[in-house]
């Protein structure tokens, strides 16, 4: 827990929302921008918050090799550990452990006693591969809610992970292949860990990539073989294969042979989400806080004001307002992410 000294005195603009992402004035820097500028302090690894065309990045150590895969080998990407503050024109910047997944992080920012924290994506629940999130205190917050509704509250991951675990053996007694549906990033690798012992895994070529991310940093994943879905794969049959979700409904999945496929997606607790997505199962596994989440780690800030982004803005925000929490919400362009898509489909779908 990071504690401050709160100051009556508020810098003019400690952080402001411009048409190239969240921007520090004093520090001359931003905070996830989606345009090209010249510093670009990075809060984790997916695609809609790490973008090319940035002359430098900042990041935590467990970004950076993440970065180099995704944008290129040649980026100017300096790292730091979670905690170290650095001094950027008289603003003190340090990172904080955001639970999202690997290396996500929380930006803090210290200007004359004020504290604006910039949370990116991020969930209160330890999934066992990211570091725990930790609580930041602040006079100003800036929070995500994709899953800002009261429907959405997640299982404890032990309890996940045992449906998982029960698929997979009920598909082996069938002889059918157990093929998940998870994000490259992140997702995956909680299946991977979630399914260890009960068979060989098996994952796709971007999977793979990315795994090597955290084996790069010493994080040990199971065994994982890449198959070549060019080829015949039959051999993988009545075993378990991990895909990302633009390949649902491909000719990749067709290729599994007696495939059984479960997509994990917070999404999934939405009724009649899988039925519409035409998968046999559907596992609410989510890398964001759930609407419990959401709400412990808001009040726990004590922020004076918090500013709501992509996902239910508008009715989270209006919320917060109702219980005395006074918020506002930001139009930004995050959001483009497996489960941020999936929703807007759901949405769309009327039997969903």
């Amino acid at each position: 827990m990071v504690f401050f000294k709160s100051n009556s005195q508020k810098p003019l603009k400690l952080i402001t929302f411009t048409n190239k992402g969240i921007y520090c004035p004093q520090g001359k820097f931003y905070i996830d921008p989606w345009r090209p500028v010249d510093l670009a302090v990075i809060t984790h690894g997916h695609a809609d918050h790490a973008r090319w065309g940035m002359k430098k990045y900042l990041c935590h150590h467990f970004t950076k090799p993440i970065l180099h895969q995704r944008i290129g080998q040649d980026i100017e990407c300096q790292s730091v550990e979670y905690g170290d503050v650095i001094n950027m024109n008289g603003v003190k910047l340090s990172l904080h452990p955001a639970g999202h997944i690997i290396g996500s992080a929380q930006i803090r920012l210290e200007y004359k006693g004020y504290v604006s924290v910039v949370s990116g994506d991020y969930k209160v629940q330890d999934d066992g591969l990211s570091t725990p999130f930790e609580l930041v205190r602040c006079n100003e917050f800036v929070t995500e809610s994709t899953f800002g509704l009261p429907i959405y509250n997640w299982l404890e991951v032990d309890d996940l992970n045992k449906k998982l675990q029960s698929w997979v053996l009920k598909n082996k007694e069938n002889d059918k292949t157990s093929v998940f549906i998870g994000y490259s990033l992140g997702k995956a690798q909680r299946i991977m860990k979630a399914v260890e012992g009960l068979g060989k895994i098996h994952v796709h070529y971007s999977i793979g990539k990315l795994n090597e991310a955290f084996e790069n940093v010493g994080i040990q994943l199971p065994d994982y073989e890449i198959p070549d879905f060019r080829e015949s794969v039959k051999h993988v049959q009545g075993e378990i294969v991990i895909v990302p979700p633009a390949l649902l409904d491909s000719n990749v999945i067709k290729k599994v042979p007696n495939a059984a496929t479960a997509i994990c997606s917070g999404w999934m607790q939405v009724r009649g989400a899988r039925r519409w997505r035409s998968a046999d199962a559907g596992f609410p596994m989510s890398d964001h806080a759930d609407w419990k989440g959401l709400l412990q780690a808001i009040k726990a800030t004590e922020a004076e004001i918090v500013h709501v982004t992509h996902g239910q803005t508008e009715i989270f925000s209006k919320y917060l307002n109702e219980i005395g929490i006074k918020s506002d919400v930001v139009e930004t362009l995050y959001g483009d992410d497996d489960e941020e898509v999936t929703e807007k489909e759901i949405i769309e779908n009327p039997e969903s």
